[in-house]
């Protein structure tokens, strides 16, 4: 019993694999840290060439990650990071739905 013991415990440690222990990193577009990706917006440009936020992050599409702060925001907007990495200009109406989200105005200069 002992040795069936040990077996079994051999194969549930050996079980995990790197496929499953990956936890996949992006950057923020606004402090440029790498952080899980669910603790980050993905914002999207679709085939289509529509922009929007992916509330479910598997929307396919050209991808562009913030974290939820303020800050980030603000600083990929004023310098342009956002469009840039979606390759897109950016509408009047998502930057105020992304402001209306984060809760802040941002100069539009």
């Amino acid at each position: 019993m002992n040795i069936l013991k040990v077996h079994i415990e051999f194969i549930l440690k050996n079980m995990k694999t790197k496929k499953y222990d990956k936890i996949p990193y992006r950057t923020c577009l606004g402090c440029q840290e790498k952080k899980p990706k669910r603790d980050l917006l993905r914002i999207i440009r679709t085939p289509e060439g529509v922009v929007e936020i992916d509330q479910t992050g598997k929307k396919s599409g050209r991808g562009a990650y913030l974290c939820y702060n303020k800050l980030c925001l603000r600083a990929a907007l004023q310098k342009k990071r956002l469009g840039k990495a979606l390759k897109v200009e950016l509408s009047p109406e998502l930057i105020k739905e992304l402001e209306e989200r984060f809760g802040i105005t941002v100069n539009h200069n």
